[in-house]
């Protein structure tokens, strides 16, 4: 018998031994009625997958899991981790990585590339307009009190362009396929979005794991996101900047979820990493403090969100700020990556009007639709996210890594209660969504390989033009039946793959 969905030409012949142990993909049933990224539900492997299903399907049970032990070693070796604030056992944890990666044929890739190039040159357009001229809202496409209500909207931003001209610099957009494989926008991440460390890693254990299945398939590039980040910043370094700018990464420390990621990046974009207490503001101008001396700051890739920035122009009992760095941002002297304000353009009650953006600066038909969304802040909405909480996704406008949200369907009759009442009391804080059966991809589970559901973060760069990662960050919910995939409520990750099997549209 031939191994699943391979053809029998194409199985390798097997010695007395192995003859009759199982390989990889024997035993797999796609889930019944999400899309599976691998296999149709005849189970045949999807054309694009074809060798990556034939080269992985030749490995036995056994021969698999020596390369997931070498692939957790390697993670435990390099220190990949992310923390759980919750977690009483312990902050530190290793990110879970299943080693059957993700991948996307490259004729896909290339409208999802187009799509998310355009939906980021809208939203940067929105930001412009909402801290100038407010066009969009005196024409009535987003409700104003929705904008200005936000708790992401910035009044101290009114009248200022950042150097460059761009607010979102780095974006990371969540991405679903439905029932029908159709991708759909689920959230734009536009303030700190994180993650993208662990797809260069990801991709770094792969190689180690499977040399040869890189020599075999060819797969697009993701080591290049250090150095094009680096260039984009500096490419929007204040006009007063040498030709060479002065960029640093702000962390906020070693206790928050990212720091792996913070130190990660400066180290392979080649600049410091700093914290609030190494720069200082004088004359406007931001330095950074050195045994050499003071040097000026150009460019600061921050990590922290805007409320700890700076306590003179926010918090106050912030400590993990810069005082004055507001000042100097607002005299032009430095770029900060994202811009103070972001969150506007985020904000999970302002996103339904994505497409409506596009339509609006661009003069273009969306090319990425929205999952459809109901905002609690129209009465109509409300009444009916009310009537239905126990078919809806509800989230808070607010909140991210899978924190404050109702799963609906999953939920009991008290926690539907309480969500009641917090959408009564609040009802401008909550969204609502449909279930979207995300798609699903084989991944390694204790019974073996199993459909779980998957989405996809991809990251795109602006500076002076702009660059989307081939791929990004596909996050895997690990829980039977879950679709939770943050690292946060026990998700883990895949490596995803552009494969290189399609000319770029001219």
């Amino acid at each position: 018998m031939p191994t699943l969905g391979i053809p029998s030409r194409l199985a390798p012949s097997l010695n007395g031994s192995l003859a009759n142990k199982p390989r990889l993909f024997d035993n797999y049933a796609p889930h019944a009625t999400a899309w599976d990224e691998l296999f149709d539900r005849t189970p045949t492997p999807h054309q694009h997958c074809s060798a990556v299903v034939e080269r992985l399907g030749r490995f036995h049970i056994h021969e698999f899991q020596a390369k997931r032990s070498n692939a957790d070693l390697a993670f435990v070796n390099q220190g990949v981790t992310f923390s759980v604030y919750s977690d009483r056992r312990g902050v530190e944890k290793i990110f879970p990585f299943d080693l059957i990666p993700r991948p996307i044929p490259a004729a896909e890739w290339y409208v999802l590339e187009a799509g998310l190039v355009q939906r980021v040159r809208a939203l940067n357009l929105f930001l412009h307009d909402v801290y100038h001229d407010q066009r969009i809202l005196r024409e009535g496409v987003i409700p104003t009190e929705l904008v200005l209500g936000s708790k992401g909207f910035r009044k101290e931003m009114i009248g200022f362009t950042p150097p460059g001209g761009v607010y979102i610099h780095i974006c990371g957009t969540d991405l679903i396929r439905d029932t029908a494989g159709q991708f759909l926008v689920l959230e734009d991440n536009g303030r700190t979005p994180s993650g993208v460390s662990y797809v260069l890693e990801n991709r770094a254990v792969m190689k180690k794991v499977f040399p040869q299945l890189f020599a075999d398939i060819r797969v697009k590039r993701v080591e290049d996101y250090p150095r094009r980040l680096r260039d984009a910043l500096a490419s929007v370094a204040p006009t007063s900047a040498s030709t060479s700018p002065h960029v640093v990464v702000l962390s906020p420390g070693q206790y928050n979820s990212a720091y792996f990621e913070h130190s990660f990046l400066a180290r392979h974009m080649g600049v410091e990493l700093v914290f609030g207490q190494d720069l200082f503001v004088h004359d406007d101008v931001v330095y950074l403090k050195t045994t050499r001396g003071p040097q000026r700051v150009d460019v600061i890739y921050r990590r922290l969100d805007d409320d700890f920035l700076d306590p003179e122009a926010f918090r106050p009992d912030s400590l993990l700020g810069v005082p004055g760095l507001f000042r100097a941002y607002r005299a032009g002297n430095v770029t900060l990556a994202n811009a103070v304000g972001t969150g506007v353009a985020d904000d999970k009650a302002v996103y339904p009007y994505t497409e409506d953006m596009v339509r609006f600066y661009l003069s273009e038909e969306p090319l990425l639709k929205n999952v459809p969304t109901h905002i609690c802040a129209r009465p109509e909405d409300e009444k009916y996210a009310l009537a239905h909480l126990d078919e809806l996704v509800v989230k808070a406008v607010n909140e991210s890594g899978g924190y404050g949200m109702l799963m609906g369907p999953f939920s009991t009759a008290a926690q539907r209660a309480e969500f009641a009442e917090k959408i009564k009391d609040n009802p401008r804080n909550y969204v609502a969504q449909p279930v979207v059966t995300l798609s699903t991809c084989p991944t390694w589970t204790d019974e073996g390989v199993a459909p779980r559901h998957v989405d996809l973060r991809p990251y795109i760069i602006t500076g002076s033009s702009t660059w989307v990662l081939p791929g990004g960050l596909t996050r895997t919910a690990l829980t039977k039946g879950s679709l939770v995939v943050n690292s946060s409520q026990g998700g883990g990750s895949k490596d995803t793959w552009v494969l290189e099997n399609g000319r770029h549209p001219q």
